[in-house]
């Protein structure tokens, strides 16, 4: 099968965006551990599934945003369980 110039160009693609999502969710699930968790910890566990679906070469980044994305999620039922709001309190 011969491809055209276009279709060369995109052959790579699939992998290389399952590579950038797999890099996307671990650092969104690091960031979602201290800002925005009820927003970064979803997208991460977004992602982080769709790389590994897709079959990226950096599975264990998907592995560790999709770790990640579940902490912020935990991190945000224990903000709410504990103060009863989801701002950090540090000190008395």
């Amino acid at each position: 099968m011969e491809l055209t110039p276009s279709a060369e160009r995109f052959a790579g693609t699939g992998s290389r965006d399952a590579d950038g999502m797999a890099v996307a969710a671990f650092v969104l699930g690091l960031v979602g551990l201290l800002v925005m968790n009820v927003i970064l910890g979803p997208t991460a566990i977004v992602l982080a599934g769709l790389a590994l679906w897709r079959g990226t070469a950096r599975r264990a980044r998907a592995l560790l945003g999709l770790a990640l994305g579940v902490a912020d999620l935990t991190v945000l039922a224990v903000l709410l369980d504990g103060q009863g709001t989801v701002v950090w309190n540090i000190g008395g």
